[in-house]
Parts: C-alpha cells; sequence; structure tokens
C-alpha cells in the first residue's frame, strides 16, 4: 500500500508541494519538495480580491504540481491543500477554491492566522531533535503575513501579523532601489506591528526561522553558489551578520538580486520587505544567533493528513 501523503501550501507569493511518508516518531522522509512562484496575492493589499492574471498562473501551478502527486500515486485522500493569507482576505476567493477542486478533485482549506501559525510551530519543532532551550520562537514570513509563535513546554503564544514580503512592499517600497524614506516608512510598519503584537520576543531563548524569505537570506550569509537546502538546514547564524546582508541585499536593484546564484527571480523584487521583517525581528529577541530550518508549514500539514 503507498503510504505516501502530499501537502500543498499556497500563499501570497509562491505555491509549495511536500510528497513524503511518516515515520513512527511523527518525522518525515521527503520524497519530493517543489514550488512555484506564482505571486497569487498580487495587489490583494490594494484591491482586495485575486487578480485574473495571479489566479491563471496559480491554477497552471496547480496543474505541474498536480500531475507530480498523481505520478507519485497519491489520491485525494492522502492529499492536503492549504491556503494562507491572501485567499483569507480576497473577496472572490471562490473562484480559487473552484479552481483547486477542479484541479485536484479536493477543497482547498483557508486556514486563520492561528491555524497556520499553528502549523509553521509543529513543522519547525517536529525537526528539532533534541528540543532546544525554551521558550522556543518560530518565525514564518510570507508574501502577505508573517506568523510568531513562542512556545515553552505545552504553552504557545502565536499570532499572524498582516504584514509579509508582497503586501509590505506593494505598500512601501517602490524605488529601485527604494529610496531612504521608503525602507523608513516600511521599518516603521513593521515596528507598529512588532509592538503591537502580544508576543514577548524579548523572551526567546531559541529563534527558529522557517520560509522561503529567510532561507533565501541564509543562503546569501553562508555566501552560498545556489539555493542549497542541505547546506542551510540546520544553520546557526548571526543575527547581527544577517541583519548586515539584509542592509546589503535592501540596497541592490533587482537586476543585481536577481543576479544572486540562489536568489529565485520571483522572489527579487519583493524579498527586501521581506528582509526588513527578518531584521526588525532579530533586533528583539535576547539571544545573539538564530537556527534556519527546513521543516516548515508543509511537515505540519503532512503531519495531520
Amino acid at each position: 500500500m503507498n503510504d505516501l501523503v502530499a501537502a500543498i501550501d499556497c500563499g501570497t507569493n509562491s505555491i509549495k508541494v511536500l510528497i513524503g511518508s511518516r515515520r513512527d516518531d511523527g518525522t518525515l522522509d521527503v520524497v519530493l519538495r517543489e514550488s512555484r512562484v506564482v505571486r497569487l496575492g498580487q495587489g490583494v493589499d490594494r484591491t482586495g480580491r485575486l487578480a485574473d492574471e495571479a489566479l491563471e498562473r496559480t491554477f497552471v501551478a496547480i496543474d505541474e504540481l498536480g500531475a507530480m502527486i498523481r505520478d507519485h500515486g497519491v489520491g485525494p485522500d492522502r492529499m492536503r491543500f492549504c491556503a494562507t493569507s491572501a485567499t483569507r482576505d480576497a473577496s472572490n476567493a471562490a473562484v480559487f477554491a473552484e479552481g483547486v477542486r477542479r484541479r485536484l478533485g479536493i477543497a482547498p482549506e483557508v486556514l486563520s492566522g492561528d491555524e497556520e501559525a499553528a502549523l509553521v510551530y509543529a513543522g519547525a519543532i517536529a525537526a528539532q531533535s533534541p528540543m532546544p532551550p525554551e521558550p522556543v520562537l518560530v518565525v514564518d514570513i510570507g508574501g502577505g503575513s508573517t506568523e510568531l509563535v513562542l512556545g515553552e513546554g505545552e504553552e504557545r503564544r502565536s499570532i499572524s501579523m498582516d504584514i509579509g514580503s508582497v503586501r509590505l512592499h506593494e505598500r512601501h517600497l517602490h524605488g529601485d532601489p527604494p529610496a531612504a524614506a521608503e525602507v523608513a516608512a516600511c521599518v516603521a510598519d513593521i515596528d507598529q506591528h512588532l509592538d503591537s503584537s502580544g508576543i514577548p520576543l524579548d523572551r526567546a531563548r531559541t529563534v527558529i526561522g522557517t520560509s522561503g524569505t529567510i532561507k533565501t537570506l541564509a543562503c546569501g550569509v553562508l555566501g552560498l553558489d545556489a539555493y542549497d537546502r542541505d547546506a542551510f538546514d540546520g544553520a546557526v547564524l548571526a543575527n547581527a551578520g544577517t541583519s548586515d546582508f539584509v542592509d546589503r541585499l535592501v540596497a541592490m536593484t533587482v537586476e543585481e538580486r536577481r543576479a544572486l546564484p540562489y536568489m529565485h527571480p520571483g522572489r527579487a523584487d519583493v524579498i527586501d520587505a521581506g528582509a526588513l521583517i527578518w531584521s526588525g525581528i532579530l533586533a528583539r529577541v535576547p539571544v545573539p544567533d538564530h537556527l534556519v530550518s527546513e521543516a516548515d508549514i508543509l511537515h505540519g500539514m503532512a503531519a495531520a493528513i
């Protein structure tokens, strides 16, 4: 019997799939992991709806990923599709949901911010052995939202903030590279959200970063020649070094970012805002470094199938 499961996470900027099998200890043997940058959340912060061209791009990607899933013999009963920030905020989300049903045979779950944060935390923590010092702060920076989860024992405090790389880039960072005043406005927006988050970041003893933005930044800090999961997964990086790299990255043009060997071309234009979010969070924690984890929301989703 095929014991594989497939988890699909459709966010504001990218859609990702993980196919794997669960071990007895709850961790995953990953068979395949793929992603496509589709920018589903294009303009949602301004218009409140999913753009027709964004839906078309996303449906093309779902067709491709669905074919991979079927090639691995995974049926709809072993599949889970979760949509996050852009779909939560869109007035025409039903159009997207119907497109997913036609292509995959399952209805997408539109996660609340709390549900998204819980899955992010579950995925990241399951990959840690032994458990690092608590409280543990897990951070996921998406295109439309940023999840913060502070966990200690069985207690969790979490929030999904409406700040993400696509949302804040569209809102503030219009220059190429962005002007100093634009960067200052973006940082002020981030600080306002962090100030009101209710998450005591100053209590964290371990910080774990997931998501494409954080992993791409890790590639830059490590000086990698490609986006190499094996190289950055589990890396412990100095917060100061990451913040210095963020400053350099934000000052680059989009063309210069695209030329970086580990940069996905569909992330290059908006990673400036996501990088500023990460730098802002790292400035508020009391520990000098952070852990980068490949295990993320997909692992949390797959474990619950």
